[in-house]
Formats: C-alpha cells, sequence, structure tokens
C-alpha cells in the first residue's frame, strides 16, 4: 500500500534525528508515502538492515485547524496502551522539532499483517467474516473498560461533559471551515446543511447519554485495525489523533456505521451492498449481535443511546467531510481522493437530520411509556 512520496521530506535531516534518538533504526534509509490516510502524512520507512517502521507526521503549511492533526496525542496513547491487552504497535520516539522534516512527528512499529478497506471483509470464509467482526467489536470494548488513571491517561481528557465539548468542537470547526476558500475557483466550502438545527438539537442536555470517561479511539473502523497475516485476530489499532477520555458511544456508533448508513444509500461513502437488509453476506453479524458482543465485554448495555449517539456520528461525520474538503481546497489533503470524500459533507447531514428525527420519536416513545 505505500508508494511514490507525494509530500517530500528532507531524509538527510530524518537520518540524523534517527542516529542520535532511534538507535534500533539503522541508517541509512528509504521511504515511501502511504496511500491511505486523509489527515496526516504516513510513510513507510525501511533501514538498511531491512526492517520496516511507519513515521506519522503532520502535514506542511498553515493548518486550517488547530485541533485537528495531532500526533502528539496519538504518540501519548498508543504509549499508554503498550502495557495493556489492548493491540497497538509499539512507538519508537516523538519530534516535536518541526527543523527535522518541517512538522512535529513520530516513528512507530511497522505491522505486518492485513488491513480491510471494506467492513464486510472480502476474500474470507463465512467463519473468518464472524470472527473478524467479533474481535472488532470485543477488542474495542476491551478498551473501554481501562481506567485512564492506571495507565497514566488521567490528564489525557475530561471525565465529563464529552458531549458537551464535542458539540462546541465540532459547531466551531464547522463555522472556520466552511469559510475556506478554493485556492483556484475562491468559491467557499460552504456551512453543513441544516446545521443550526441539528445542533440545537444536540445541545439539549436531557437527550444527551449520560458520562463514562474512558480512554476512547475517536474514529474506531474496521480499516483503521490491522489483522494478523493468517487469524481472524486484531494485532493493533491505528490512526489515534482524535483519541481522547470520552464517551465509549462515540466508538461504537463509528463502528457499526456500515449498518446505519446502508438503509439510506448504497452510494454513501459509510454505506456498502454487504450490509443492505435484501443481501446475504455469509458469516456477517447482526448490527444486534454486534451490540451484545459489546455488552458482554464492556459489560454494559449502550442500546438505549445508541439513536442518540448513531445521529452525532452522522453529524460528525459531515464536518470532517467539510474539513476534507476545506483541506483540499487549500491543496492541503493528504490522500488522492480528497475531493470526492469532501463532496460527502452535504450528503452526510441529510443522512444525519433524518436519524436526529428518528432519535427525537424514539425519545417521545419512551416518554409515553
Amino acid at each position: 500500500m505505500a508508494g511514490p512520496i507525494r509530500q517530500p521530506i528532507d531524509i538527510k535531516r530524518l537520518e540524523k534525528y534517527i542516529d542520535d534518538n532511534v538507535p534500533t533504526i539503522k541508517t541509512p534509509i528509504s521511504l515511501k508515502q502511504f496511500g491511505f490516510g486523509q489527515s496526516n502524512p504516513t510513510y513507510q520507512l525501511t533501514d538498511s538492515s531491512s526492517a520496516k517502521y511507519v513515521l506519522r507526521k503532520k502535514p506542511p503549511g498553515k493548518l486550517v485547524s488547530k485541533t485537528a492533526h495531532k500526533v502528539e496525542r496519538e504518540y501519548r496513547i498508543l504509549h499508554a496502551l503498550q502495557s495493556t491487552d489492548v493491540p497497538v504497535p509499539k512507538v519508537y520516539g516523538l519530534c516535536e522539532d518541526d527543523s527535522v522534516v518541517g512538522t512535529p512527528f513520530y516513528i512507530m512499529e511497522f505491522l505486518d499483517g492485513r488491513i480491510f478497506i471494506e467492513p464486510h471483509f472480502e476474500g474470507v470464509s463465512k467463519e473468518e467474516r464472524t470472527e473478524m467482526w467479533h474481535e472488532a467489536v470485543c477488542t474495542l470494548a476491551k478498551m473501554h473498560r481501562l481506567d485512564p488513571k492506571k495507565i497514566g491517561l488521567e490528564k489525557f481528557g475530561k471525565p465529563t461533559g464529552f458531549y458537551d465539548r464535542q458539540i462546541k468542537t465540532f459547531t466551531t470547526l464547522g463555522e472556520v471551515q466552511s469559510q475556506t476558500k478554493d485556492v483556484d475557483s475562491g468559491n467557499v466550502v460552504g456551512k453543513v446543511p441544516r446545521m443550526d438545527e441539528i445542533v440545537r438539537f444536540f445541545a439539549d442536555k436531557k437527550a444527551q447519554p449520560r458520562d463514562r470517561g474512558v480512554p476512547i479511539h475517536g474514529d474506531y473502523k474496521i480499516d483503521n485495525l490491522v489483522y494478523h497475516k493468517t487469524e481472524p485476530r486484531v494485532i493493533g489499532i491505528l490512526d489515534w489523533e482524535m483519541s481522547t477520555i470520552g464517551h465509549p458511544l462515540s466508538d461504537l456508533s463509528n463502528l457499526i456505521q456500515p449498518y446505519t448508513y446502508t438503509p439510506f444509500s448504497l452510494e454513501r461513502r459509510n454505506a456498502h451492498p454487504a450490509f443492505a437488509e435484501s443481501a446475504y453476506t455469509p458469516g456477517l453479524p447482526s448490527r444486534d449481535q454486534c451490540i451484545i458482543w459489546y455488552r458482554e465485554v464492556a459489560g454494559w448495555d449502550p442500546a438505549p443511546e445508541l439513536p442518540w449517539s448513531t445521529a452525532f456520528a452522522a453529524f460528525r461525520d459531515s464536518i470532517i467531510f467539510q474539513g476534507i474538503a476545506s483541506r483540499y481546497a487549500v491543496r492541503q489533503a493528504s490522500s488522492e481522493q480528497a475531493k470526492k470524500v469532501g463532496e460527502e459533507m452535504g450528503p452526510t447531514a441529510e443522512i444525519c437530520w433524518e436519524l436526529v428525527e428518528r432519535a427525537t420519536e424514539n425519545r417521545k416513545v419512551k416518554s409515553n411509556l
């Protein structure tokens, strides 16, 4: 998955840093750039002994958002999770000196396994497909059982008010990103559809899920997992830049997005034909089965609060897609498919509004029981 370098860095300066700080890696090195990742440029680093590593850095230039691209946070939580039963790659060091490669970066272990872009695990057996989804759900639940204080993350985030902060963060991001102008056309990215109505719904504290301050990934999904080369087992979780102490429902809602989006339109980015009611994919578990697996490992039932959190996940996605559109507008996006991904903003916002209406109706029904 690694190929030509699209965003060059100074290899000589990097080699000097490695010689001084990461003796495990033997210089000289060679670099390739991965094609995945919408946010932080990611490189495959091969040393003189043919050992492979991964370098993650902030993108070059003036950043659209000060809250995005937090490679420092990625490094911190990966380091904290080394001693737990949550599978993560080993980290070898964080460099915050811009003079080395232009922006802060960290180096981590290269996991020689399988990454599946599609959540239905194309090409595996029925039995393996079931077990791989089971592994994804249970790995997430294991992380949500962790006590932040016991792994040195008590100051990684606040234990309460997670969704209030999320609402504020994504509302602010939406306002800033909407004003970004395309460097060629001069057109602004524009607001997320129904933004004001959506924000009013989520700001109602009576409807919000109750606080559960645990470590969360922030973008937990199948293509951010690395599976063993031959076994249906997760050996690592990648892409931690949005991690914090927060609400576990945000991760769970993100993971089950194929079940959420598919009934609306098979053309949406987070939808997939394999998850359609009319489709039969051998070994693919139901949404309800995933919730049961999660409950069994996490020790609490997420079902009652899922309608609210799945709607919020769609809102968050619409802002993320807007952010990708903004980075494309200033030609700062890392992925080659950024333009197309950014265009998902509007359709995802409309799906969010439908989920908001369903969550509102669900709440009315419960209040009448």
